[in-house]
């Protein structure tokens, strides 16, 4: 979780998070700062690509939305809203932006963590 906070908070400046999703140098670098915080919990390089290497793919395509949009689907066909009405951040129109924004970022980060936790949970 610490390594998860530092790479994605505290050690990304402001215009990285910015320009990450809309080029790929600045979402390998995020990626690779990112991954360099994990140092303390694996040294496997296998491990650190896979951390590193997905974080930079979800943030880059800022899958965050995607999945938001996906998991809404899964109720009644009376309350799913079309992709071209939840692009912005996942949830419907209707959602106050403040909170679309925020379950949106609560869902890019508990993504990043079970990814983490997959990547490093049988460490030897």
């Amino acid at each position: 979780m610490l390594a998860h906070l530092a790479g994605d908070y505290v050690l990304q400046p402001h215009w990285m998070s910015q320009e990450k999703t809309s080029r790929w140098d600045v979402a390998a670098a995020h990626g690779a700062i990112y991954g360099a915080c994990h140092l303390i919990v694996t040294r496997s390089p296998w491990r650190l690509l896979a951390i590193a290497g997905t974080h930079a793919v979800i943030d880059r395509y800022r899958l965050a939305k995607q999945l938001s949009w996906a998991k809404n689907q899964l109720g009644p066909s009376r309350v799913r809203q079309p992709w071209s009405e939840c692009q912005a951040t996942g949830y419907p129109p209707d959602t106050p932006a403040w909170l679309a924004v925020w379950l949106m970022i609560i869902v890019d980060n508990a993504t990043h963590l079970a990814i983490n936790a997959v990547a490093s949970g049988s460490e030897q």
